[in-house]
């Protein structure tokens, strides 16, 4: 498979019957809505009755050695069964690893249909909102109750659990700095302990594979199990991923992440983050890894993966490469070409990982609350339109439909790079000029090179044809309206996401 070719099942490859499927998800997540904003009594008691259900332990026998648990009450069951209903939720799956049915029945007691738009919209981001949900589409084989329950358990995470928009992504980096002079010494030690991770290169971003895809580097040596809080080690991973989405060019939607194991001992062994990396590609991020690549493992970590195997996910193993050394059979160059590769891997790019502390003032664009209200605003109002559309195409889909829909998702785009800079403190990927506001990501000399003749040459229109999205049915050709999408300027009123800007603001 070639880097710019569009594997199927994504945005804008889908078939006849992968179309219908991303069809009726949606017109699920609209019955949803319907639900939250119903006027009968019955549906909104129901509602707010699945949380209790979800959270009434399992009776055990009264000879047990917890015996007598209460179990839920029949008004409980009943509302779970009518929302199920509703919903066409199919029976509990025997194999929900991480309770996601469970984390779905409480998610509808405490959200809304206003909240459950605005968790999509925000983790969209600069993507085709159908990207969204083919991701958990795709993770539950097609199967639009299980990929529903999956997305809104993710999306409940997103927001009220890790609050990966609203703290981690916000606060980023700059945040983190700030607070390790903080004179409260739990907020200090954590803040330290996050960025301590960032500073060192325990895990980083650098560069492409073969197919396109950003590669996440992983060294595996420098971790140390009890060097750090699990919390401060989990925002690290969270912010890691999050980040990677970022770095994604279209149509590539996943990464090639990379466990360097050179040098790796049994005293790097920490089976806690482990699990916590696994449930977050299992369950938060599906089907964003492309290849797993397991570097120079020394003998020792044989019985580890045994272990490691029986955790994943059958589709995820599958993923797991194991390379030892530059070339030949097993050789990591089979998957990164010798010049795109890390010196530090053997490769002939002569790079290595060096931090860039944040600048004084990069983030001050955050401070523009005005301009970030207009934008969200903004945003709202196409996310408006969006579903309109979606709700038409859901009913019959029209070439007319199909056109209309990728104009909207490609404003989307524009609007989330607009907004960018005043929702997400700027990361070292930014300092370095890797991320550019939307442009193509910019990772080798070559790529620089390029991308300072393009900003020389006054080329502020960000969404580029090989970045547009295309209709979710056809073949991977852009229709006349993706085209058309061409000429909009992301610059218009707004600063791109880059730290000269935010820093001359």
């Amino acid at each position: 498979m070639s880097a710019n070719a569009i594997p199927e099942g994504n945005v804008g490859n889908l078939t006849a019957q992968q179309e219908t499927t991303l069809r009726k998800f949606w017109g699920t997540i609209f019955k949803l809505y319907d639900l939250y904003e119903s006027k009968d009594p019955e549906i909104q008691a129901a509602l707010k009755n699945c949380a209790n259900q979800a959270a009434a332990p399992v009776q055990k026998s009264r000879f047990g050695l917890f015996g007598g648990g209460k179990k839920a009450s029949t008004e409980d069951n009943n509302a779970t069964a009518l929302i199920e209903k509703q919903l066409d939720l199919g029976a509990a799956d025997e194999n929900d690893k991480f309770g996601l049915r469970k984390q779905f029945m409480e998610m509808l007691s405490k959200h809304s249909a206003e909240s459950s738009r605005a968790m999509i919209l925000e983790a969209s981001k600069h993507d085709h909102p159908d990207a969204l949900a083919l991701r958990f589409l795709r993770a539950r084989k097609w199967q639009v109750d299980k990929g529903i329950i999956m997305m809104f358990s993710a999306m409940d995470w997103r927001t009220s659990k890790s609050k990966v928009d609203s703290d981690i992504m916000y606060h980023g980096e700059g945040g983190g700095v700030r607070d390790e002079k903080s004179s409260d010494p739990n907020t200090k030690a954590f803040a330290h302990d996050f960025m301590r991770q960032i500073r060192m290169g325990k895990g980083f971003l650098h560069g492409t594979d073969k197919l396109g895809r950003p590669i996440s580097y992983v060294r595996v040596r420098l971790h140390k199990p009890f060097d750090c809080k699990n919390e401060s080690l989990e925002r690290f991973i969270v912010y890691n991923i999050e980040t990677g989405r970022m770095v994604l060019n279209p149509p590539i939607e996943t990464a090639c992440l990379v466990f360097d194991l050179s040098g790796f001992t049994l005293a790097n062994m920490d089976y806690v983050p482990v699990k916590y990396i696994i449930q977050s590609f299992e369950a938060n991020y599906p089907e964003s890894l492309g290849v797993i690549l397991v570097h120079n493992a020394p003998w020792v970590f044989k019985s580890i993966w045994k272990i490691i195997h029986g955790w994943l996910d059958p589709v995820v193993a599958s993923k797991v490469k194991f390379t030892n050394g530059r070339d030949g059979v097993d050789g990591i160059t089979n998957h990164i070409a010798p010049d795109r590769l890390i010196k530090e891997l053997g490769g002939d790019l002569d790079w290595e990982y060096k931090y860039v502390e944040p600048v004084e003032g990069e983030n001050d664009l955050m401070k523009d609350t005005a301009t970030r209200d207009r934008l969200l605003a903004e945003r709202k109002e196409i996310g408006k339109r969006f579903e309109a559309a979606t709700r038409k195409w859901v009913q019959a889909s029209t070439p007319e439909i199909n056109a209309e829909r990728t104009s909207l998702a490609n404003e989307l785009r524009v609007n989330y790079w607009k907004l960018d800079p005043y929702i997400r403190a700027r990361s070292m990927y930014d300092r370095n000029g890797n991320l550019r506001g939307g442009k193509k990501v910019a990772w080798y000399d070559d790529e620089k090179a390029a991308a300072a003749a393009e900003d020389r040459a006054g080329d502020n229109a960000t969404v580029k044809s090989e970045d547009t999205f295309v209709d979710a049915g056809n073949d991977g050709e852009l229709t006349a309206t993706a085209k058309a999408v061409e000429g909009l300027n992301i610059n218009e009123k707004t600063p791109l996401a880059t730290t000269a800007n935010a820093v001359a603001a």
